[in-house]
C-alpha cells in the first residue's frame, strides 16, 4: 500500500493514504472500536454524530503522517519555509544562540514530524528519540523513512538514550514524544483521567539546566500544509509537576483539534493495576 501511494503524486498520496487509513485500514485493524472507547473514557460529552466523525477524521490524519513521513525528502521540501510562530520561539532561539540545552516535547498531534522537518531545514540540529517497531522487517524501512528527514535519530534502547542525552548535555536540541502510557511513569492525569507518562524528559531538562517547549505541527485545513507551533517554555522545578504542565498544555492542543490526536494508541489503560497503585474501583 504504501509503495502504491508512493507512486502517486505529492497532494493525491497524502489524501489517498488518509483516505485508505479511513475507510480501509481503520475498520479491520479494529481502531474504529479503540477511538470509541478512548473517546467515552476522555470526552464523554460528546454527541454521537462528533464521535462519529472523529471515528472517520482521526485515521485519516494517521494516513497522512505515516505517508508524509514516508516520503522524506518531498516532505522536507513541501515543509520548508513553514512560519514558525508562538511564545516558545524567541525562548528557543536564544537559547541556540547561547548554546543552552533544549528540550522539545510534542506528541501524536497533526504531524510531529513536520515540526522536525522545519526545524532541520532552518538549520537546528535536532535529535530525536523514536521508539523501534516490533516488526523488525517493517523497522528497518520506518527507521530509514525518519532517517531521510533528518538525523540523528536515537532508538528507545539503552544505548540509544544514552547517546541522546549525550547530545542534550554537549548543548544540543532533543524532541521527544511524551504522550504515551508509562508503568513506571509519574501518575498525572490527561483530560482528568490517570495517564501515568514518564518524566525523563523533565529529569534531564533539569539536570542539564535545559530549556523546556512544548510544540506542534498542527495540520492546517485541507491537510496538506502545518502550523509549527511553539508554547510557552515550561519552568525548570519539580518533574513530575513539570510532566502534569506538559500534558495539561498538550490537552488544551487537543481539545481545539481534536481529529488531529492519536486517539488510537492505549493512553490510559484504566484496566491495569500499576504497582503500589490503589485497585480500581
Amino acid at each position: 500500500m504504501l509503495r502504491l501511494a508512493l507512486a502517486l503524486p505529492y497532494a493525491a498520496r497524502v489524501r489517498t493514504m488518509g483516505w485508505l487509513c479511513a475507510r480501509v485500514v481503520a475498520p479491520l485493524a479494529g481502531w474504529r472500536k479503540r477511538i470509541r472507547a478512548n473517546l467515552a473514557l476522555a470526552r464523554p460529552d460528546l454527541d454521537t454524530a462528533e464521535v462519529e466523525r472523529l471515528v472517520r477524521r482521526v485515521p485519516d490524519n494517521v494516513g497522512r503522517t505515516l505517508i508524509e513521513i514516508y516520503s522524506g525528502a518531498e516532505f522536507k521540501d513541501h515543509v520548508r519555509g513553514t512560519p514558525l510562530s508562538g511564545p516558545g520561539l524567541e525562548p528557543l532561539q536564544a537559547a541556540r544562540a547561547a548554546g543552552r540545552p533544549v528540550v522539545l516535547v510534542t506528541a501524536h498531534l497533526g504531524n510531529f514530524d513536520a515540526l522536525r522537518a522545519t526545524l532541520i531545514t532552518e538549520g537546528y540540529d535536532l535529535g530525536a528519540l523514536y521508539r523501534p517497531m516490533r516488526n523488525k522487517a517493517f523497522n528497518t524501512h520506518y527507521v530509514g523513512a525518519l532517517a531521510s528527514i533528518g538525523e540523528p535519530l536515537f532508538p528507545s534502547n539503552r544505548k540509544g538514550v544514552t547517546g541522546f542525552v549525550r547530545h542534550l548535555a554537549d548543548g544540543g536540541i532533543i524532541g521527544i514524544l511524551t504522550d504515551v502510557y508509562s508503568s513506571k511513569g509519574a501518575d498525572v492525569t490527561f483530560f482528568g483521567q490517570s495517564a501515568p507518562t514518564a518524566i525523563s524528559a523533565c529529569d534531564w531538562a533539569v539536570k542539564y539546566d535545559a530549556l523546556v517547549v512544548p510544540c506542534y505541527g498542527i495540520r492546517r485545513p485541507g491537510g496538506l500544509d502545518f502550523d509549527i507551533r511553539l508554547e510557552e517554555p515550561i519552568p525548570l522545578g519539580d518533574p513530575v509537576e513539570m510532566t502534569q504542565a506538559i500534558n495539561d498544555n498538550l490537552e488544551t492542543l487537543v481539545r481545539a483539534h481534536m481529529d488531529q490526536w492519536f486517539w488510537i494508541h492505549r493512553r490510559w489503560k484504566p484496566w491495569r493495576k500499576r504497582k503500589g497503585a490503589p485497585r480500581p474501583a
